[in-house]
């Protein structure tokens, strides 16, 4: 899969929350934490644990805010 650098954050799984169909992995960054909700099936494919290095990569339709 081809991303531009921009797109792409490097960090830490610090977390993993799963259910049967969907699952939240928070990932430390550079920057902070994000949470990415992805398919309990992909985190069981790519056999994701916390610890593991990752790259979060951002599409940006998929971006919310929120003021802290």
């Amino acid at each position: 899969m081809e991303q531009s650098i921009p797109n792409q954050l490097p960090g830490t799984i610090k977390s993993i929350t799963s259910d049967k169909v969907l699952s939240e992995v928070i990932v430390e960054t550079s920057i902070g934490e994000i949470a990415s909700i992805i398919t309990t099936r992909s985190v069981q494919e790519m056999n994701l644990k916390p610890g593991d290095k990752v790259f979060a990569l951002v599409k940006a339709t998929n971006v919310s805010l929120r003021r802290a």
